[in-house]
């Protein structure tokens, strides 16, 4: 789960974090009264969605008053803005954050997340802050610091240090740094989130250590240990897809591709999706109906896939353990009819009731292709799709 910069923020000062002063405007005027009671300049008037980029696609002005805060926000306010990460579609804003602006002297990057690699929550660092991240690390891999903390000894002063001092700080930044990583620490593993990212953690011209931006993601699984968490979703910024399929506990999420995956278990899914690739196609989602998927859970899943325009076929890919064939069989049934089938499914199965499932399938009335195994029906999906 993802929330916005505004809310990071707040997250941030209930950890006793430094951030600047700043209130979310849905309308120009709003922005206005915010600038107003800042009375600061100059102001800051940010686009609030859930990508990162912003300021690079048009979403981040500076204003000199009240007055110019009101333009920028009518400028910002219903716009699409398109970053590397919204896609070329854009994402629409409907709120901004109207932030009182802050004396930077030097911009650094910071992050916190967990290596799987190592199995520990990892701290990431680098001096050129403000900028596109991912091109440090594709060009200039060593400007970017790793600390992974011991989970039973947390991070420790010396380790925050060690990487102020890595970022070039001295004197009493170094102490306001120290201060400020442990928090930052402190805050990611209390509210079990997945990243906490801060781009850019600037020094100011006095010294100090400040919060600029803000940015979290949370493991869902532990949100049922955070109810204020949850009270910050903002289901405008989700996928309607992804959130129906949320209601029936399934595991989906679009990409960019055009041939639906309808598969019971992630691993299976995982490799469904690399097996359409690897036919030549691309996969549209990852979906996982799970292993005790009902009829109508299925028929759920199926819809789902049908409402994504983009997709062009569809490819179901089960393995009967404790799914059984026949009941996925009834769900792409149930859905087919409901939806009426305008694009061409492809199925392949086997394990439990198999031979059910297929005849099911079979005299079903539907154009369905069967698949003898997975790179069968890969490509049989692709050559679908590509008509």
């Amino acid at each position: 789960m993802k929330i916005h910069e505004y809310q990071a923020k707040e997250v941030f000062r209930r950890f006793g974090l430094p951030v600047p002063n700043g209130k979310l405007a849905k309308t120009a005027d709003e922005a206005y009264d915010i600038a107003k009671w800042l009375g600061t300049t100059p102001v800051v008037v940010k686009a609030q969605i859930h990508a990162g980029g912003r300021g690079k696609g048009g979403g981040v002005k500076l204003a000199q008053s009240p007055e110019e805060a009101r333009e920028r926000a009518k400028d910002i306010l219903g716009m699409m803005l398109k970053t590397k990460q919204t896609g070329p579609e854009g994402q629409l804003v409907r709120k901004v954050y109207i932030e009182e602006g802050s004396k930077i002297a030097r911009e650094l990057y910071f992050a916190i997340t967990l290596d799987r690699e190592t199995s520990r929550v990892t701290l990431m660092a680098s001096a050129e802050g403000g900028v596109d991240i991912e091109e440090v690390a594709a060009k200039t891999p060593e400007k970017i610091f790793r600390v992974g903390v011991d989970p039973v000894i947390g991070l420790r002063s010396h380790h925050a240090r060690d990487m102020a001092q890595k970022l070039g700080m001295t004197g009493k930044t170094v102490n306001e740094a120290v201060k400020v990583l442990q928090l930052l620490y402190k805050t990611f593993v209390d509210t079990d989130a997945s990243l906490l990212e801060v781009n850019p953690l600037i020094v100011t011209k006095d010294g100090g250590v400040v919060c600029l931006d803000g940015k979290m993601q949370f493991d869902e699984n532990a949100l049922f240990r955070h109810n204020e968490i949850v009270a910050m979703r903002d289901l405008d910024e989700e996928d309607p897809k992804e959130i129906e399929a949320k209601k029936y506990d399934l595991s989906y999420i679009a990409l960019d591709g055009t041939i639906g995956c309808l598969v019971n278990g992630a691993g299976l899914a995982m490799a469904t999706m690399d097996i359409i690739k690897n036919a030549g196609g691309n996969p549209a989602n990852f979906l996982d109906v799970g292993g005790g998927a009902t009829t109508e859970k299925v028929t759920a899943a199926f819809k789902i896939i049908l409402t994504d325009p983009k997709v062009k076929a569809i490819f179901v890919n089960i393995f009967g353990g404790i799914m059984k064939c026949d009941v996925i069989a009834q769900g792409v049934i149930t859905a087919a009819k409901e939806l009426g089938l305008k694009v061409p499914v492809v199925v392949r199965m086997e394990g439990t009731n198999v031979e059910l499932g297929r005849k099911m399938l079979q005299d079903s009335g539907l154009a369905i292709q069967s698949a003898n195994d997975m790179l069968d029906g890969a490509k049989k999906v692709v050559v679908a799709a590509g008509k």
